[in-house]
């Protein structure tokens, strides 16, 4: 495995060099870690309006930026060390959070905290969330991030994101503030950031070999431009929001669902399907699937091979998929 130093503390950078490592690096195995300046971090198919506080963000200076990977929006600041890993991988690894987060839960054992993977993607110790994780996969490569709320101020997390109603009743609790908490409320000896993060790295040592590797002009050249054309602008990070006829929302076991259609003399015509979900293949497929299809049930039933549900979630039947949309 080779380990990269880096010191962007702007997100855009970092999901570039995320990019880079899956698209244009020399296959192997990579890990680096990053601290970013306060910032939203939207999963690549949620609405970004409806996701975010934009007065408190707007007032605080807070970036927003939109990730490859799916799942939820989380807070960033310099107490919050993220880390990613990109590895070489067969579709077998997409969703398997267990192999990739067990460096981690592993090196917080060691530190004597009770740590576990929970659910389909967070870390715990003891019944709080300290760590939300998401994945994306593309030519044979994998990439597995999160989040490890350090020394975070959870105020701001708060107030900077929109939480939903569906996602506080279905985990049966009152607010995310009661569920999430600090790595640092459950150490005895608080270390700096910056040394948390050399333990974690040391203790990833011990699991396999890892070297530094140094980006070059190349790769820098890559990044660079990648943040200008994408990742920095308003297109990937907002997008237009259009306004659609037709909502539905609801939560499966592989996430949130949050569907809009335009339908129009009985016809869908347009379709945006955001949600936290972790989708197997681009739901833009999906997406274009329903257009020109009847909104009606019995219509839509008839169209199992064209929609090929199992695609991009699992366990759902495409029965109650639309069961779901109508």
């Amino acid at each position: 495995m080779k380990y990269i130093e880096t010191n962007w503390d702007v997100p855009y950078y970092n999901f570039a060099l995320e990019d880079y490592l899956l698209n244009e690096a020399e296959e192997d195995d990579y890990v680096f870690f990053y601290i970013h300046k306060p910032s939203i971090i939207v999963g690549k198919y949620q609405n970004t309006i409806e996701e975010v506080n934009k007065d408190f963000i707007e007032e605080n200076n807070i970036t927003v930026a939109r990730r490859l990977s799916g799942g939820g929006a989380v807070y960033h600041d310099h107490g919050n060390l993220n880390f990613s890993f990109v590895h070489k991988a067969d579709k077998k690894d997409v969703n398997n959070f267990k192999k990739f987060t067990k460096p981690v839960v592993d090196a917080l054992k060691e530190l004597g905290l009770n740590a576990h993977l929970s659910g389909r993607n967070d870390i715990l110790i003891d019944d709080k969330k300290i760590s939300g994780n998401a994945q994306y996969y593309t030519n044979g490569r994998l990439l597995h991030h999160g989040t490890l709320l350090y020394d975070s101020q959870m105020s701001n997390l708060v107030k900077s994101l929109k939480v939903r109603e569906l996602k506080i009743k279905s985990k049966g609790i009152k607010s995310v503030k009661s569920r999430v908490a600090n790595i640092t409320d459950f150490l005895n000896n608080k270390l700096p950031i910056e040394d948390f993060k050399d333990y974690l790295l040391k203790s990833f040592y011990q699991a396999r070999d890892i070297e530094k590797y140094e980006l070059d002009d190349k790769a820098m050249k890559y990044i660079e431009k990648r943040v200008e054309e994408k990742y920095s602008t308003w297109d990937w990070n907002w997008g237009k929001s259009p306004n659609f006829e037709i909502q539905k929302i609801d939560k499966f076991p592989f996430g949130i669902l949050d569907t809009r259609l335009d339908v129009n003399d009985g016809i869908i015509r347009n379709c945006k399907i955001y949600g936290d979900y972790f989708s197997k293949k681009d739901i833009l497929h999906l997406e274009n699937s329903l257009i020109g299809l009847k909104y009606d049930k019995k219509e839509l039933l008839k169209n199992e091979n064209i929609i090929n549900i199992t695609d991009y979630f699992d366990d759902i039947e495409f029965n109650n998929y639309v069961d779901y949309l109508v």
